[in-house]
């Protein structure tokens, strides 16, 4: 990374340099030429007051070829008068662009490159009084050989400027790069970090993103470590009765009862996958490929008290029903899942003799008289595999998974799911649906 961000500032400090190096050879030539023309026309302006030009014409003087070039022309185009020749034999002047100029603007300039010393001849011309014509000429350098003249010291400036931006990148790289660095040596703690603040926000996101993946790594190495618990216990009971009964080491009456501590074991492992499976399907979906549909709970409510009413007499349970309609989109299997994993929670965590209350209002209430939760174990009823009572979960069957599941169920349709219990007194779970989930009438 740190390569690449040193070569991308290379090339943009070589792209300025040149850039700046050439916009300024451009610019300084602009700023000679006004120079020249400027001067050029300061001293036509001069020599037309004085008359320079009859009084050089008629003494025939002749100027040196690196001075100023005096040419005075004809309103025809004639040449009257040249400083260079000692006669004006010259062809007629009529068409160059800047006699051409000071015949419609009153002055004209032009720049001719010499043939014979390649370079440029600067050329401005001035409309007199009498209609003739005073045009001066002089010869200067053009761009290229001013920047010829000035390449030394340009290249002197180019490199050292190359290097001292180079000595800069370097430790903006280093500045800008090493804050990362840090972060991935020490994410655990950015606020250790001596970073500049842009970064911190990224920073932080990280850092949140690594907790949250910390996090889930552990929850799913858990989860695996209690799979294996809870599946190894039946299987091992399973194993254990079947080779008791295969080895004929039981008699008929005990490999009846073997035979049907085996089944109660198979049962209760083919609840315990069936849960994992459904929990991970729903770790799955996150609220994705949902059959969501317009559903009834008052009328789920009553189609699971009918479901759960032999367990319930089984453990000597009353349920009972109340409330109204409510109607909300939802996904109708998931929401069966949710309202016997309540009621079944409610019947198996009673006393004999107990009841189970279902209330359908503008939420979702099922409530019990039964052993309750103490405080210290509330916040953690929802986790996977959490039992309040080991003993009594396994005595009655429970998988340990049935709230966790709850709990995805209302996550997945933006539910909020609370409790309310005291020890010996009863439970009471609450489901409440967003609004947008609600089907007025």
């Amino acid at each position: 990374m740190a390569k690449k961000i040193n070569l991308n500032f290379l090339l943009v400090i070589a792209i300025s340099i040149f850039l700046t190096v050439f916009s300024t050879a451009v610019v300084s030539y602009q700023l000679f030429k006004q120079e020249v023309f400027s001067d050029l026309s300061s001293f036509a302006e001069m020599t037309d007051n004085l008359n320079l030009t009859e009084q050089m014409k008629d003494q025939g003087i002749i100027m040196p070829e690196n001075e100023l070039r005096i040419t005075w022309i004809a309103g025809d185009g004639s040449v009257l008068y040249d400083s260079y020749t000692k006669d004006a034999a010259l062809d007629n002047h009529s068409e160059r662009p800047e006699i051409m100029q000071a015949r419609k603007n009153g002055e004209g300039s032009c720049i001719r490159r010499s043939q014979t010393t390649g370079q440029d001849i600067f050329f401005y011309a001035r409309t007199m009084e009498d209609g003739t014509f005073l045009r001066i000429a002089k010869e200067a350098g053009n761009i290229w050989n001013i920047y010829r003249n000035a390449l030394p010291v340009t290249v002197l400036i180019t490199v050292l400027s190359f290097a001292f931006c180079l000595w800069i990148a370097s430790r903006l790289t280093k500045a800008f790069v090493r804050p990362i660095e840090q972060m991935a040596g020490n994410l655990s703690q950015p606020e250790q970090m001596n970073t500049y603040k842009e970064l911190m926000p990224f920073i932080s996101l990280i850092h949140s993103q690594h907790e949250e993946m910390i996090k889930h790594a552990k929850i799913r190495q858990e989860f695996t470590a209690n799979v294996s618990h809870e599946l190894k216990t039946p299987l091992a009971s399973i194993s254990g009765y079947s080779e008791l009964i295969a080895t004929g080491m039981a008699s008929k009456k005990e490999a009846r009862h073997f035979a049907a501590k085996i089944h109660d074991n198979a049962q209760r492992l083919l609840t315990l996958i069936n849960d994992i499976l459904q929990l991970s399907e729903l770790d799955a979906a996150s609220g994705q490929n949902l059959s969501i549909e317009p559903v009834d709970l008052y009328e789920l409510a009553a189609h699971c008290m009918e479901t759960m009413e032999p367990v319930a007499e089984k453990h000597g349970i009353s349920l009972s029903l109340e409330g109204t309609s409510l109607k909300l989109y939802a996904d109708k299997t998931l929401m069966e899942e949710m309202l016997c994993n309540l009621c079944d929670n409610a019947i198996r965590y009673n006393k004999k003799g107990g009841h189970v209350w279902i209330s359908v209002t503008d939420r979702l209430t099922v409530r019990d008289d039964g052993i309750g939760i103490p405080q210290k174990h509330q916040k953690r009823v929802f986790e996977r595999f959490f039992r309040v009572d080991k003993s009594r979960s396994k005595k009655t069957g429970g998988t340990g998974l049935g709230l966790a599941i709850v709990k995805h169920i209302a996550e997945v349709h933006h539910a909020d799911i609370s409790l309310d219990s005291e020890e010996n007194i009863g439970t009471a779970f609450c489901v409440r649906f967003p609004d947008s989930a609600l089907i007025r009438s």
